[in-house]
């Protein structure tokens, strides 16, 4: 009897058990699926409002130059390209001791570091301040005597070969606290389903007094329509445009400059002095600014990269999934160890999607890092579901790109500093020059994919023998060596033909 009923017990908790799994898998699932719905139902927004006519690309550096105490940035007009990816790109040199102002964006923002390191903060709204720096100096609650206790919120160190990713609105700042300077290339997606305003990129300051021209680029096609209506109308009207234009150009400061001194003195508790500091008044710095004297505590990058990868190894679902306040928003993509093919004859290519990085999936955003050594070839592919922009960081190289016509909309040499707009679908190959090839692509979709046209896993080697034979009119020996011949992946190594 006692048997039975032990019996009885243990299936009673075996079943109890499996129903709290398989609740807890369907839940899983159910998340899932609402997130992969959510996705389809925000993608056809993220591109709806783009215009795409492209007849020919072109490689181009940044022609937009601004320079700081302590840096420089530079811009890409956005050309029609960039109009059609719906997206705006520019690149920022910090030198040693500089700091990049706070700011935020209306658009989310990917940022590969090409060279240098420093510190990274972020505000994110409604997050607690969880750091705590010792200032010595200070003034304190606690008495005269202890030092002064800073709280504020994460703060995290960024290397060379880093992505950071900054969703829209979130200010964000830089310190370059090494030995060299930090040059980042950055792409913002002004088309993101976050952006609910126009698709100009906007930059908003929370200190100094930027110049004009850093704080929107408007569209070309704007400006054209812009001058056109301004011919068209009265010259009384004109003079009104014109009171307003001036009135635009003074307002060139951070967005404390345009509330009232009185206002924010009362908001802030402090006096009208310190409010007119806040306001960046006569402060001639421009966003990058040099400091000195700057003590903030950040963990040891080894501490964040162990955190990382344990985070990696527990997956995506996990049953306790980070908030939105904790989620990592660094992973490197430049480590060679970390690649995600590798060719010893060829280069490597390693990638970032949702899947490393899990708040690319708010950002609907991607990367890939890619090396190629001397004269060898990225498969020719094309992007299913994303744009790509390509960014040169160092060698040079020939890259093709053709269009739904098959037409060539790009037949040119790439070289350090240049940025190229692959569109969605249209295909491109790319070959190293004698000095290698590197770069690093954006790509606008959080699980980017393309599909190869040659090599291993390419389209035409899932082909049967009889469609190539018939489709391109071969005989069966020259459809086998068109789909064997080339047994690698992705990278291909420098072979001579047959």
């Amino acid at each position: 009897m006692a048997s039975s009923t032990s019996f009885l017990s243990l299936t009673i908790c075996i079943l109890f058990l499996s129903h709290v799994c398989f609740a807890q898998l369907e839940q899983q699932q159910r998340w899932t699926l609402q997130g992969q719905d959510q996705q389809q139902q925000q993608q056809p927004r993220l591109r709806a409002r783009t215009e795409c006519n492209i007849n020919s690309l072109t490689a181009q550096e940044p022609n937009r130059r601004f320079e700081s105490e302590a840096g420089v940035t530079e811009f890409w007009e956005r050309n029609d390209e960039l109009e059609c990816a719906g997206v705006e790109a520019f690149r920022k040199t910090i030198q040693p001791r500089g700091l990049l102002l706070p700011y935020y964006t209306n658009a989310p923002q990917l940022i590969y570091i090409v060279q240098g390191r420093g510190i990274q903060g972020t505000v994110i709204p409604g997050c607690a301040e969880t750091y705590e720096t010792e200032l010595q100096g200070g003034r304190g609650q606690e008495g005269s005597g202890r030092r002064f206790l800073d709280r504020h919120q994460k703060v995290r160190r960024f290397q060379q070969g880093d992505i950071l990713a900054l969703p829209a609105g979130v200010a964000h700042w830089s310190y370059n606290d090494g030995e060299e300077p930090i040059v980042t290339v950055s792409l913002v997606d002004t088309s993101n389903h976050a952006n609910q305003l126009d698709e100009n990129f906007r930059k908003f300051f929370l200190a100094g007094n930027p110049q004009r021209g850093q704080q929107s680029y408007g569209r070309r096609e704007q400006q054209r329509q812009q001058g056109k209506q301004e011919g068209q109308q009265g010259q009384s009207q004109k003079g009104q445009q014109g009171s307003r234009g001036q009135g635009q150009q003074q307002q060139s400061g951070n967005i404390f400059s345009g509330f009232d001194e009185e206002t924010l003195a009362d908001a802030f508790n402090v006096d009208v002095e310190t409010v007119r500091n806040l306001q960046g008044q006569n402060d001639e710095r421009g966003t990058i600014v040099r400091a000195e004297k700057f003590q903030v505590i950040t963990p040891r990058r080894e501490q964040e990269e162990e955190e990382a990868e344990e985070e990696e190894g527990r997956g995506r679902y996990n049953g306790l999934e980070e908030t939105f306040c904790t989620m990592r928003l660094v992973h490197n993509i430049g480590n060679p160890s970390r690649a995600d093919v590798f060719n010893p004859r060829g280069g490597r290519i390693s990638h970032v999607n949702s899947q490393k990085l899990p708040i690319l999936n708010f950002l609907q955003l991607s990367a890939e890092r890619g090396v190629l050594y001397r004269n060898a070839i990225k498969a020719p592919h094309w992007n299913t579901n994303s744009h790509n922009v390509i960014y040169i960081i160092r060698g040079s190289g020939r890259i093709q790109v053709v269009g739904n016509r098959g037409k060539s909309v790009f037949d040119g040499e790439v070289r350090k500093g240049q940025l190229i707009v692959v569109p969605q679908n249209f295909a491109v190959v790319k070959k190293a020059g004698n000095e290698g090839l590197d770069w690093v692509g954006f790509r606008t979709n959080d699980n980017a994919m393309s599909s190869q046209l040659a090599g291993k896993v390419s389209a035409i080697r899932a082909l049967p023998e009889e469609v190539l034979m018939n489709s391109y009119d071969i005989s069966r020996d020259e459809a086998r060596k068109l789909k064997f011949n080339r047994d690698e992946t992705t990278v291909f190594s420098p072979r001579s033909r047959d």
